[in-house]
C-alpha cells in the first residue's frame, strides 16, 4: 500500500526536510517562546564554533595573504615543502624564483611559500651553537 501511496502523492519529503525543517516548523507552532528556547543551544554551539574555529582561521588566512602580497626580492622564505631559499626574482604574479644554493634557482608558486625566515644575527647564531654544545656535553652555564 505504501508503494501506491507514493505514486498517488508525488510529494515525498527529503531527508533534510524531514530531519531539520519539519521539527523547526513544528517547534514554532507550539509557541514562539518555546521554539526560541529550543534553538538557543544551536545558536550557542554555532557561536562557540565561530569564535574558536572560524575566526582564528580567517585571521591566519588574512595574515598569510598579507605576507604573500608583501614579498620582495632578497627575502628569505620557507616553502610548504620545507625548502629554504632567497627570493631573487618574480617571474609572474604567481611565480617566484628562489635561490636555494649558489647557482641553483627554482621556480615555485607564490602560494607555496609558507613563511618568511626570520633573520638570524651572528651573535644569536653563535650563542645558539654554544648552548647546543653545552647541552650535548651535559654541561650548562648558569
Amino acid at each position: 500500500m505504501g508503494f501506491l501511496n507514493s505514486k498517488l502523492n508525488p510529494y515525498r519529503p527529503t531527508l533534510i526536510e524531514s530531519l531539520i525543517i519539519n521539527p523547526l516548523v513544528l517547534a514554532a507552532d507550539a509557541g514562539a517562546g518555546w521554539g526560541l528556547a529550543q534553538l538557543l543551544p544551536f545558536v550557542l554551539i554555532f557561536g562557540i564554533f565561530y569564535f574558536l574555529l572560524i575566526l582564528p582561521q580567517q585571521r591566519q588566512r588574512r595574515k598569510t595573504q598579507d605576507m604573500l602580497a608583501n614579498l620582495k626580492t632578497g627575502d628569505r622564505v620557507i616553502t610548504s615543502g620545507g625548502i629554504y631559499g632567497t627570493i631573487v626574482a618574480f617571474k609572474d604574479a604567481n611565480v617566484v624564483q628562489l635561490q636555494v644554493a649558489s647557482q641553483v634557482k627554482i621556480d615555485v608558486a607564490r602560494s607555496a611559500i609558507a613563511s618568511l625566515q626570520l633573520p638570524q644575527t651572528e651573535a644569536g647564531a653563535s650563542a645558539g651553537r654554544e648552548a647546543a654544545k653545552g647541552e650535548a656535553t651535559g654541561k650548562s652555564k648558569k
